[in-house]
């Protein structure tokens, strides 16, 4: 195997770890939804009235986006989906940060129970590079479906 091949199979494998994180997210927050806006609440941020729309439509958001992303459709378009959620995530976890808020993340679900704080942020900027590479290497392999 050469480098150009190593790199395109890193690449592919990154994305295929990014959609199982999103899709198994998804669907934990798809299972605790009430668990999930409370989530989003203890955050402070948003009013109590779009609270439970965001708790609707995050969850399903994480699961369509990365079952495409695995599948490998809409690589470059999907990978961007999860780019701004993941955006959006951290610097609510650094707002959360910011103002000593001892809450969970609520990131992947209800099972994990992590807190906010800065491993979480490493973290979330961790899946930002990697839903970026997908962004900026959209042709790749390791797809069940080529377009």
């Amino acid at each position: 195997m050469n480098k150009n091949q190593f790199i395109k199979y890193g690449i592919a494998l990154t994305r295929i770890y990014l959609a199982l994180v999103f899709i198994l997210s998804g669907l934990d927050k798809i299972n605790n939804l009430s668990d999930f806006a409370q989530s989003i609440e203890n955050y402070r941020l948003f009013p109590t009235y779009i609270i439970n729309i965001f708790a609707i439509i995050i969850p399903w958001l994480e699961v369509i986006t990365g079952g495409l992303l695995l599948l490998g459709l809409f690589i470059k378009e999907n990978a961007v989906i999860i780019f701004s959620l993941l955006l959006v995530f951290t610097i609510a976890v650094i707002t959360a940060v910011l103002r000593n808020l001892d809450i969970e993340c609520g990131c992947s679900g209800t099972y994990d129970g992590q807190k906010v704080g800065i491993i979480k942020i490493v973290e979330n900027i961790s899946l930002i590079v990697v839903s970026f590479l997908s962004i900026k290497f959209p042709n790749q392999v390791l797809t069940f479906l080529k377009q």
